[in-house]
Protein backbone atom coordinates (compact mmCIF):
# COMPACT_ATOMS: atom_id res chain seq x y z
CA UNK A 1 0.00 0.00 0.00
CA UNK A 2 1.46 3.58 -0.79
CA UNK A 3 2.06 5.99 1.88
CA UNK A 4 -0.55 8.44 2.35
CA UNK A 5 -0.05 12.46 1.57
CA UNK A 6 2.84 13.41 3.89
CA UNK A 7 1.63 15.69 6.86
CA UNK A 8 3.58 18.77 5.55
CA UNK A 9 2.03 18.56 2.36
CA UNK A 10 -0.27 21.44 2.28
CA UNK A 11 -3.67 22.15 -0.38
CA UNK A 12 -3.87 26.28 -1.47
CA UNK A 13 -6.07 27.97 -3.42
CA UNK A 14 -4.72 30.32 -4.96
CA UNK A 15 -6.88 33.10 -3.78
CA UNK A 16 -5.17 32.48 -0.09
CA UNK A 17 -2.20 32.92 -1.94
CA UNK A 18 -2.08 35.61 -4.91
CA UNK A 19 1.76 35.74 -5.05
CA UNK A 20 1.66 31.68 -6.32
CA UNK A 21 -0.09 33.13 -9.36
CA UNK A 22 2.91 33.23 -11.98
CA UNK A 23 4.57 29.97 -10.42
CA UNK A 24 1.31 27.93 -10.94
CA UNK A 25 0.81 29.41 -14.39
CA UNK A 26 4.02 28.57 -15.81
CA UNK A 27 3.75 25.20 -14.20
CA UNK A 28 0.41 24.31 -15.29
CA UNK A 29 1.73 25.70 -18.90
CA UNK A 30 4.48 23.39 -18.29
CA UNK A 31 2.50 20.43 -17.75
CA UNK A 32 -0.14 20.80 -20.22
CA UNK A 33 0.87 22.86 -23.52
CA UNK A 34 -1.71 25.14 -23.05
CA UNK A 35 -0.76 28.88 -23.49
CA UNK A 36 0.62 30.50 -20.49
CA UNK A 37 -1.44 32.91 -20.90
CA UNK A 38 -4.45 31.43 -20.76
CA UNK A 39 -3.58 30.23 -17.27
CA UNK A 40 -2.72 33.37 -16.24
CA UNK A 41 -5.88 34.62 -17.15
CA UNK A 42 -7.90 32.36 -15.72
CA UNK A 43 -6.14 32.42 -12.82
CA UNK A 44 -6.14 36.42 -12.27
CA UNK A 45 -9.94 35.42 -12.88
CA UNK A 46 -9.84 33.27 -10.06
CA UNK A 47 -8.38 35.98 -7.85
CA UNK A 48 -11.82 37.77 -8.04
CA UNK A 49 -13.19 35.38 -5.78
CA UNK A 50 -16.46 34.21 -7.39
CA UNK A 51 -16.92 30.71 -7.33
CA UNK A 52 -15.60 29.86 -11.10
CA UNK A 53 -13.13 30.10 -11.98
CA UNK A 54 -10.57 28.31 -9.08
CA UNK A 55 -7.23 26.48 -8.76
CA UNK A 56 -5.42 24.87 -6.09
CA UNK A 57 -1.97 23.52 -5.83
CA UNK A 58 -0.55 21.31 -3.33
CA UNK A 59 2.63 21.96 -2.24
CA UNK A 60 5.17 20.57 -0.51
CA UNK A 61 8.87 21.84 1.49
CA UNK A 62 8.13 25.24 -0.61
CA UNK A 63 7.53 23.03 -4.35
CA UNK A 64 4.78 22.95 -6.40
CA UNK A 65 4.18 19.34 -6.54
CA UNK A 66 0.23 18.93 -7.77
CA UNK A 67 -2.59 20.71 -8.57
CA UNK A 68 -5.91 21.10 -10.67
CA UNK A 69 -8.39 24.04 -11.55
CA UNK A 70 -12.20 24.64 -12.28
CA UNK A 71 -13.33 26.56 -15.55
CA UNK A 72 -16.19 26.62 -17.21
CA UNK A 73 -15.77 24.53 -20.12
CA UNK A 74 -12.52 22.31 -20.69
CA UNK A 75 -12.32 22.65 -24.63
CA UNK A 76 -15.25 20.16 -25.41
CA UNK A 77 -18.41 20.66 -27.30
CA UNK A 78 -20.86 20.45 -24.50
CA UNK A 79 -21.32 23.55 -23.43
CA UNK A 80 -23.67 22.49 -21.20
CA UNK A 81 -21.85 20.60 -18.91
CA UNK A 82 -20.26 22.72 -16.99
CA UNK A 83 -17.92 23.55 -14.54
CA UNK A 84 -15.35 21.21 -15.06
CA UNK A 85 -12.71 20.03 -13.30
CA UNK A 86 -9.51 20.46 -15.49
CA UNK A 87 -5.74 19.88 -15.41
CA UNK A 88 -5.55 17.94 -13.03
CA UNK A 89 -1.98 16.53 -12.19
CA UNK A 90 0.41 14.97 -10.02
CA UNK A 91 4.13 15.13 -10.16
CA UNK A 92 5.58 11.36 -10.90
CA UNK A 93 7.43 11.24 -8.05
CA UNK A 94 4.65 12.25 -6.05
CA UNK A 95 1.82 9.93 -7.49
CA UNK A 96 0.23 7.08 -5.56
CA UNK A 97 0.44 9.23 -2.42
CA UNK A 98 -3.27 10.24 -2.24
CA UNK A 99 -2.30 13.69 -3.35
CA UNK A 100 -4.82 13.59 -6.43
CA UNK A 101 -7.44 12.22 -4.59
CA UNK A 102 -7.40 15.02 -1.65
CA UNK A 103 -6.85 18.08 -4.46
CA UNK A 104 -10.32 16.46 -6.03
CA UNK A 105 -12.29 16.24 -2.76
CA UNK A 106 -11.43 19.44 -1.78
CA UNK A 107 -12.40 21.25 -4.80
CA UNK A 108 -15.49 19.45 -4.27
CA UNK A 109 -16.25 20.23 -0.69
CA UNK A 110 -15.19 23.90 -2.00
CA UNK A 111 -17.32 24.54 -4.96
CA UNK A 112 -20.16 22.60 -2.93
CA UNK A 113 -19.28 25.64 -0.25
CA UNK A 114 -20.19 28.11 -2.70
CA UNK A 115 -23.25 26.66 -3.86
CA UNK A 116 -21.44 24.53 -7.12
CA UNK A 117 -22.93 20.41 -6.43
CA UNK A 118 -22.23 19.67 -9.69
CA UNK A 119 -18.73 19.23 -11.56
CA UNK A 120 -17.76 17.42 -14.68
CA UNK A 121 -14.46 16.28 -15.62
CA UNK A 122 -13.37 15.52 -18.99
CA UNK A 123 -10.39 12.87 -19.28
CA UNK A 124 -8.82 9.99 -21.34
CA UNK A 125 -8.57 7.66 -17.87
CA UNK A 126 -10.89 4.42 -17.50
CA UNK A 127 -10.71 3.69 -13.42
CA UNK A 128 -8.80 6.68 -11.80
CA UNK A 129 -11.66 8.39 -10.95
CA UNK A 130 -14.34 6.40 -9.75
CA UNK A 131 -11.89 5.99 -6.52
CA UNK A 132 -12.69 9.73 -5.57
CA UNK A 133 -16.67 9.27 -6.46
CA UNK A 134 -16.97 10.38 -9.87
CA UNK A 135 -19.35 8.48 -12.08
CA UNK A 136 -18.55 8.22 -15.57
CA UNK A 137 -21.84 10.45 -17.98
CA UNK A 138 -21.15 9.78 -21.27
CA UNK A 139 -18.43 10.40 -24.16
CA UNK A 140 -17.82 13.74 -25.31
CA UNK A 141 -15.75 15.13 -28.37
CA UNK A 142 -12.97 17.42 -27.18
CA UNK A 143 -11.87 20.76 -29.24
CA UNK A 144 -9.94 19.24 -32.09
CA UNK A 145 -10.39 15.91 -31.35
CA UNK A 146 -11.47 12.75 -33.58
CA UNK A 147 -12.23 10.25 -30.97
CA UNK A 148 -14.37 11.37 -27.77
CA UNK A 149 -12.81 11.36 -24.45
CA UNK A 150 -14.70 10.41 -21.20
CA UNK A 151 -17.12 12.71 -19.23
CA UNK A 152 -17.21 12.31 -15.61
CA UNK A 153 -19.66 13.81 -13.31
CA UNK A 154 -19.34 14.69 -9.30
CA UNK A 155 -22.43 15.30 -7.40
Amino acid sequence: MAPGPPNDMEIIELIERPELLETAARWFHEKWGVPLEAYEESMRDALLGGPVPAWLVAMEDGKLVGGLGVIENDFHERKDLAPNVCAVFVEPEYRCRGIAGKLLNEICARMKARGIDTLYLLTDHTGFYERYGWDYLCPVLGDGEDEPARMYIHR
